[in-house]
């Protein structure tokens, strides 16, 4: 081999080299900066949380009362996720999900349930189960979170028309209007009337009860002209133990209930549409073919199974920590908010902010959410408070299973600092 040639290959081979430690280092780079940028993701910037576009430091205490979705599984629901017995649910053979389908229906006094990934889901399938022909026609309360929270999924997948009716305060709905709206005559030209929903406890009326005596009338109304009567249960365990009776006599006078377990009682994911056994095996279809079909979904179901069987124990201290979190309110928020102590049954209280008093419920959910210097001196520690702005007049307050008798503590604490700085300001 020419010295020339030796020279060049010399010469290749160092290029060579220095490529791969070029890559190496840019390779390195990349990673470095993928795992800042993962790290921005999870914690914000430095040492702080970006939640719901409110940046609160590691170090500070955050109270989350903005809904009892916020829930975290406990280390015994953990436990039993890891160890569950699974199997193919779409083909029903995971033994787990079935044990909490069996559990839901008995709890619930009915023939059969379906374990689903979310309410929104369940509440639609019994829709479209219920309304079979397309331009059927389901009677719903116009502050109905079917009405204003699940984007009228009826009509997008099933064409099916929401015809609303006047909700009461207490969450009942205007028997007269519903008589005048239901459609069952044979004039091509109108929509049958198939389904009445009603929705128990009631999200946007404050978390009230519906009256079962309303109810039972209802249900009488339902059946007089051939329709199916669903209940959104979604929190029908918070109503059932506020009134201190089973939940099955709640139930009782509907064909179809939902039921949430990843609200007030902690499960992390999931709902069961529970009902006859035929109407189950119809919604069973509906499931697949909205993609809620899941494999080994026992993994879910065994944190779902030990939300029925512990979570309803835990719901009372949380009706107590509200009632607590109401008075505080109403004491220290004098001219800031309005709260009706008569209207707070569940785990909810609503604070209507006084027209007057210049503030929003988007400035006052703001000012909860930070800390200033002066307050921390003034109280000793940084709390943030997260409440969720319902509407242009309301905030709703929503105490769940992770709420501990120190929260509600500094919750207090948290709502007299505030109020009392905002009449300061407006003196």
């Amino acid at each position: 081999m020419s010295l020339s040639t030796r020279c060049l290959l010399c010469r290749l081979s160092s290029l060579s080299e220095a490529v791969i430690r070029s890559k190496s280092h840019f390779v390195k780079y990349i990673v470095a900066k993928a795992n800042i940028r993962m790290s921005a993701v999870m914690t914000g910037y430095g040492n702080v949380k970006l939640i719901n576009g409110n940046e609160i430091p590691s170090e500070a205490i955050m109270i989350d009362f903005r809904s009892d979705t916020v829930t975290k599984p406990n280390n015994e629901m953990r436990a039993a996720m890891m160890n569950a017995d699974v199997g193919d649910d779409v083909y029903g053979e995971d033994p787990t999900v079935n044990e909490l389908q069996k559990l839901g229906a008995n709890l619930l006094g009915k023939e059969a349930a379906l374990f689903v990934p979310s309410g929104t889901m369940s509440n639609l399938i019994a829709l479209l189960t219920h309304c079979k022909l397309r331009g059927s026609e389901a009677i719903v309360g116009d502050e109905s979170h079917i009405l204003h929270y699940e984007q009228t999924g009826a009509a997008q997948f099933g064409g099916i028309n929401l015809r609303s009716v006047k909700t009461f305060a207490d969450g009942s709905l205007d028997l007269d209007e519903i008589k005048r709206k239901i459609r069952n005559s044979k004039d091509a030209h109108q929509s049958h009337s198939v389904l009445l929903c009603v929705e128990n406890t009631h999200n946007r009326c404050g978390g009230r009860i519906v009256p079962q005596e309303w109810i039972l009338k209802a249900s009488q109304l339902a059946k007089e002209n051939g329709m199916k009567f669903h209940l959104d249960g979604a929190r029908i365990f918070n109503a059932a133990v506020a009134l201190g009776v089973p939940v099955s006599e709640i139930a009782e006078p509907f064909d179809s209930v939902s039921v949430c377990l990843s609200k007030g009682l902690g499960a992390p994911v999931g709902s069961l549409l529970i009902g006859t056994k035929s109407f189950i095996e119809e919604a069973h279809r509906c499931r697949k073919a909205l993609g809620g079909g899941m494999r080994q979904a026992g993994i879910l179901a065994a944190a779902g199974i030990l939300s029925l069987q512990k979570g309803p124990i835990r719901l009372a201290q949380d009706h107590m920590f509200t009632k607590q979190l109401a008075v505080t309110a109403q004491e220290v928020g004098k001219d800031i908010v309005e709260v009706d102590l008569d209207t707070v049954e569940t785990n909810m209280v609503m604070l209507k902010v006084e027209p007057k008093s210049g503030a929003t419920p988007n400035s006052i959910v703001r000012r909860l959410a930070e800390s200033t210097e002066k307050e921390v001196h003034a109280v000793g520690q940084d709390v943030r408070l997260l409440a969720y702005p319902m509407t242009e007049s309301n905030i709703r307050i929503v105490v769940h299973c992770n709420n501990t008798p120190e929260d509600i503590k500094l919750a207090q604490d948290k709502l007299g600092y505030v109020f009392g700085e905002l009449k300061h300001n407006d003196a």
